[in-house]
């Protein structure tokens, strides 16, 4: 049941929205990608800097 609470559409626009409602409930769920890490990794990829190593590096990696 669709109620539109303000506005006049057209019968015309009532029938877009319609269509466009019933295609995305038709549509199949997107399959879940193996291939994706956990929300948990993700955040920490990207939460640490990027290591760097090189001379005097150590030094410096105290001081972000």
């Amino acid at each position: 049941m669709i109620e539109i609470r303000k506005g006049n559409p057209t019968p015309e626009e009532l029938a877009a929205l319609v269509t466009v409602l019933a295609a995305r409930a038709a549509a199949p769920a997107p399959a879940p990608d193996p291939q994706r890490a956990s929300n948990w990794a993700m955040y920490w990829r990207n939460a640490r800097t990027p290591l760097r190593p090189g001379p005097g590096q150590w030094r410096a990696s105290a001081h972000p």
